[in-house]
């Protein structure tokens, strides 16, 4: 029995895998159906109908839903009769008007997938349908993000990602009919609730029904006193996902531009957060080994990504002790700025004004966490996004495309190609490895041996096991908190014997953050936008000649001036933090 069923699409023959929807079919025939609500593995209920198209199995034509209606032997399929061309607009017309239409104020002009929709119909805005609407107040009470119920259009796409993808399920769809909206539990601020601020809902929010909190105006405001220093570092990801606020194909690597458009903002120094993810591989490599040694907790989960450190304090407040004391590479680079590079520069810690940009939006709430002032202020003042980044830029009116390639400031600057692949979900367990191997066998790694490939790759949990010098060291990665859920189920219940976790907040790891440039459903559905984020980094770390933390000059340096040794007592103070358990909801448990 074939494999391939053949259907007409638009009078034409075609051939598609058996199972396909009519969507992808259509995709394979190089025929784009547009949709509102569908996902691809997140979301697939067929309810905006902006996706109808006429199919007939022999009984006649009727009209489906192209995004969850599969394809049949035989069957002719009809993408654009005026009918359905009358329908979609139709539809649109009516989720329009319940509508907040300002779109030349709104974050996400120009690349919304409503105004796109609303462009290629030839819809007008005023007019149709125009009578009750429906008024909410903006939900500010997270610290990293804030929802708009008056741009929502219902596509339940956020509801989705937040349950399937991330197993937490803070939000869904309150009161019915005409009032229906998307809420928390008894109408919540979502700061109430254990929302663990990975903002993966806003990256496949359509609209500007979702944003982070922008920091950009104080951070210009900052730039523009002259009684201020103003840092700046950039997380690895950050210069594989930035060109595509400029147009430039997903998975370029756009390092150098990013450093000469930092400058041309007016920064005072350009740092690279690689620096401290090396710094990180240190001390908590340090940390890892004498558990393993002294029969300390064990598995030691990694505690980079703020995301899950808040989902552990909310549903495993019982694994607290397994986490890592390590602060993350960007609080452990505000409290080194603001300690030691203070020191070396002579400047008052109080007069820094520490920024971070980050693929995060967690890294937003991680910043005004207790424990993080290594200095006796803030280790981190501002962190922004990919995208708001790529806002400030597009603001200054510089040219991206055409800047030169320029390099980070020393020394906090100079990285490792193992702090690099932290943006990638297995970076930070193969960057630790090759540290730990070499730690525990005294023996140098060198070519083809530094490439842990069992950890590398998209999916969602990663196992492995090695020994090291008659040690087995057995390891798991997880990223997407729903699958985090499935390692700590097994830590949990004992049932698992790892030694190590790495644990991502977002799917794919940071390449996937919730502050990354948005990809639109038409282009997400059909392209493995993690892989080729992350191949920016591991090409970048392949072609590298320093590729272990532990040799990055700069940050011996560190040790030896200032640090003493990975794990001493002075680290920890600057270098590590503490955790809280919390509620599950506040006040409703």
């Amino acid at each position: 029995m074939s494999d391939m069923i053949n259907i007409k699409i638009n009078g034409m023959d075609f051939a598609a895998p058996k199972g396909s929807t009519i969507l992808e079919a259509a995709r394979l025939a190089n025929i784009t159906i547009p949709t509102l609500c569908f996902l691809k593995e997140i979301n697939a209920i067929g309810a905006c109908r902006i996706c109808v198209v006429e199919a007939n199995e022999g009984r006649g034509f009727r009209t489906v839903a192209a995004c969850v209606y599969p394809i049949t032997e035989g069957m002719e399929i009809r993408t654009n009769t005026p009918a359905i061309i009358e329908s979609r607009k139709k539809t649109l017309e009516l989720i329009l008007s319940n509508h907040d239409r300002k779109c030349l104020s709104c974050v996400r002009s120009k690349n919304c997938e409503l105004q796109a929709l609303a462009n290629d119909l030839g819809i007008e805005f005023e007019g149709k349908y125009d009578g009750e609407t429906q008024n909410y107040d903006i939900d500010y009470s997270a610290a990293h993000m804030y929802r708009d119920n008056n741009k929502c259009i219902l596509c339940r796409r956020c509801v989705a990602v937040c349950e399937k993808t991330q197993g937490i399920g803070v939000i869904g769809a309150n009161e019915r009919g005409f009032k229906t909206h998307i809420s928390s539990a008894f109408e919540m601020g979502l700061g109430d609730t254990s929302c663990v601020s990975c903002g993966q809902c806003i990256n496949v929010c359509p609209t500007g029904a979702l944003s982070e909190k922008d920091f950009t105006s104080e951070i210009i405001a900052a730039i523009a006193d002259p009684s201020k220093k103003v840092v700046v570092q950039t997380a690895p990801s950050v210069r594989a996902g930035l060109g595509e606020c400029f147009g430039m194909p997903i998975g370029t690597n756009v390092e150098g531009k990013m450093v000469a458009a930092l400058r041309r903002l007016g920064f005072d120094c350009v740092f690279d957060t690689n620096f401290t993810a090396d710094l990180t591989i240190l001390e908590e490599g340090t940390e890892l080994i004498e558990r393993v040694k002294n029969g300390g907790k064990l598995p030691m989960i990694t505690s980079c990504s703020p995301g899950w450190v808040k989902y552990c304090e909310h549903y495993y407040p019982d694994c607290i002790d397994n986490l890592s004391s390590c602060k993350s590479p960007q609080q452990m680079f505000g409290a080194v700025l603001k300690t030691y590079y203070a020191e070396k520069m002579g400047w008052d810690p109080k007069d820094i004004v520490s920024v971070s940009i980050m693929p995060c939006t967690a890294k937003k709430f991680e910043m005004g966490r207790d424990d993080q002032n290594a200095a006796g202020v803030a280790d981190i003042d501002y962190a922004i996004t990919t995208r708001e980044l790529g806002r400030m830029i597009d603001r200054a009116g510089i040219n991206f495309a055409d800047l030169p390639e320029e390099k980070f400031d020393d020394p906090l600057g100079i990285f490792s190609g193992a702090g690099l692949i932290f943006g990638a979900t297995g970076g930070v367990m193969e960057a630790a490895l090759r540290f730990a191997v070499e730690e525990l066998t005294g023996e140098k790694l060198n070519g083809e041996k530094l490439d842990f490939k069992e950890v590398r790759g998209t999916e969602g949990v990663k196992e492995a096991s090695y020994n090291v010098n008659g040690l087995e060291i057995k390891v798991a990665v997880a990223s997407g908190l729903a699958n985090a859920k499935k390692i700590m189920d097994k830590v949990r219940s004992g049932e698992a014997d790892y030694t190590f976790v790495e644990i991502m907040a977002c799917p794919g790891g940071c390449v996937n953050g919730g502050g990354q440039p948005i990809v639109p459903a038409s282009v997400r559905n059909f392209t493995d936008v993690r892989s080729l984020r992350a191949k920016a980094l591991y090409d970048q770390d392949a072609a590298m000649e320093l590729r272990k933390s532990q040799d990055n000059p700069a940050v011996k340096a560190l040790y030896d001036e200032y640090l003493e040794k990975p794990g001493s007592h002075k680290a920890h103070e600057i270098l590590h933090t503490s955790y809280v358990a919390r509620k599950i909801n506040k006040d409703f448990d």
